[in-house]
């Protein structure tokens, strides 16, 4: 006997099935699991693994409700509570505190929830660059292109220059980390050349156009180039202590004129300068790209002390995301000296700190470093592994060339230990791999 289709719905599974609200919902499971001071282990429990809590955090997997009924007691909510946006009506000034803070799933949420029926262009464009931003820092860079491209058409329209090469920007970050690099390099040339020809350009969208270009050389073997892009860089960082300053007077007069939102916005942009954690870490980064620079010229005792240098300011913060980055450079400049020994012991400590940041591409890079280090030390059984959990995040998150380099040299571990027919089969994967 044929069922009703009353009698159908009711056996139907409820499973949340739009991508985009997927990806909230799996913001707000990862601050719950965080503010409960649970592991992505702890939370799944016997029912489910970490892969799946981590696939739902990112909003790869969509929740069904009865896994959404088991997880949230654990979490210490309802389903209901996920589900249901206790902040729909969000600010403007909430979403920019959340970016300030370095809290970019939140951010994200913010100018998605802001951007939604924006009909203004100037203010959908600034909410676009704003959600590509986002995007980027969290190393979601295959979602970042469109927002940020869309941006960057609307700002050209309205004839916004600065924000115009804000968005643009971002866009080459964003098509970069995806394995375009002429493209990116295009842009921050011309993003570049369009700064130089203004008579006040912002100095610090300059010196991070720099540090785009001088990575986007470096990736093409261009070493002399990218140097000089850095050192740039360098000399065209701005003093946060006087653009902070800048900023409160900037504030106080909109006050005194009445501009109040106006006035709060250059109020945070005073406050996260002159705390200057965002200026620290872009220093950081300088240096650390500084470091790499040398390592590829063969100066591995000037890469190894800059690596140390900006490893040390972030130890300094306690910025455990930062450290856990900047350590792995340290892993992969320590392999390239031939102290494999230090290299494993760095490259297994950026790991142990990239997951209790919860920093998927830092962990795949530790990985990737592990297995490294220990191929090197004849330990293949060891970096078979790595690399197979190493290719399963990239799988996820990572462009088709890590993908490649990642199977590439795994079936390399597999050829040592004679088994040959899984390692041919790798690399025809690697080979197909888009």
């Amino acid at each position: 006997m044929m069922l009703g289709v009353s009698a159908l719905r009711i056996r139907r599974r409820v499973v949340v099935d739009n991508s985009a609200l997927a990806r909230t919902i799996g913001g707000r499971i990862r601050r719950a699991r965080k503010a409960a001071g649970l592991t992505q282990s702890q939370l799944a429990g016997d029912r489910y693994t970490k892969a799946y809590i981590s696939a739902l955090e990112s909003g790869i997997s969509k929740p069904s409700m009865a896994a959404l009924d088991y997880l949230a007691p654990r979490l210490g909510t309802t389903a209901a509570d996920i589900l249901t946006d206790p902040d729909k009506a969000w600010s403007r000034l909430e979403a920019d505190l959340a970016l300030a803070g370095g809290d970019w799933e939140r951010a994200l949420d913010a100018y998605r929830g802001l951007a939604e029926g924006e009909q203004e262009r100037g203010t959908r464009a600034d909410l676009l660059t704003a959600i590509s931003e986002c995007l980027c820092r969290l190393d979601r860079t295959a979602e970042a292109i469109r927002p940020a491209s869309d941006a960057a058409g609307l700002l050209a329209a309205l004839n916004r220059t600065d924000a115009q090469l804000n968005a643009e920007y971002w866009l080459a970050i964003a098509q970069h980390r995806q394995d375009h690099p002429n493209e990116a390099r295009s842009i921050l040339r011309s993003v570049l050349d369009r700064l130089r020809a203004a008579p006040r350009a912002d100095p610090d969208l300059t010196t991070r156009v720099l540090i785009g270009l001088a990575t986007a050389e470096a990736s093409q073997g261009g070493t002399a180039a990218a140097l000089a892009y850095l050192e740039e860089a360098r000399a065209a960082a701005p003093d946060d202590r006087r653009r902070g300053a800048f900023f409160s007077t900037l504030a106080i007069a909109q006050r005194e004129a009445g501009d109040h939102e106006g006035a709060l916005r250059a109020g945070l942009q005073a406050f996260a300068l002159l705390r200057s954690a965002e200026s620290a870490m872009e220093a950081e980064l300088i240096v650390r790209d500084l470091a790499l620079i040398h390592l590829a010229a063969g100066d591995h005792e000037r890469a190894q002390a800059l690596a140390e240098e900006s490893r040390a300011a972030a130890a300094a913060r306690a910025d455990e995301r930062q450290v856990a980055i900047l350590t792995d450079t340290a892993s992969v400049i320590a392999l390239a000296a031939g102290d494999t020994t230090q290299a494993l012991l760095l490259a297994r400590t950026a790991i142990a700190l990239a997951e209790r940041a919860a920093h998927r591409k830092t962990q795949l890079d530790g990985l990737v470093s592990e297995a490294r280090a220990l191929a090197r030390l004849g330990r293949h059984e060891e970096a078979i592994a790595s690399f197979e959990r190493a290719s399963h995040i990239a799988e996820e998150a990572g462009p088709a060339s890590r993908r490649r380099e990642i199977m590439s040299e795994w079936a390399e571990s597999l050829a040592h230990l004679g088994r040959h027919d899984e390692a041919y089969g790798l690399v025809l994967r690697a080979l197909a791999a888009r």
